[in-house]
């Protein structure tokens, strides 16, 4: 289950130092984005973060590119 680089980005915003804290993150930031795309990719990584185990997301390598 491999993410874009554009969720790779918008997890490495928040504190992922486990799955749940992500999440949280990430849901709480939700009523404050206003671009209707930007809601749509964190919507879509809730969804995918939620689908996985803890040992998966363990594997992840979530370092941004900003290039």
């Amino acid at each position: 289950m491999g993410f874009t680089v554009e969720e790779i980005n918008l997890m490495c915003v928040y504190d992922t130092s486990d799955r749940d804290r992500l999440l949280t993150g990430i849901r709480e930031s939700l009523p404050h984005l206003l671009e209707p795309e930007l809601k749509e990719l964190a919507q879509g990584v809730i969804g995918r973060l939620e689908a996985m185990t803890d040992r998966e997301f363990a594997a992840l390598v979530l370092a941004p590119d900003y290039e």
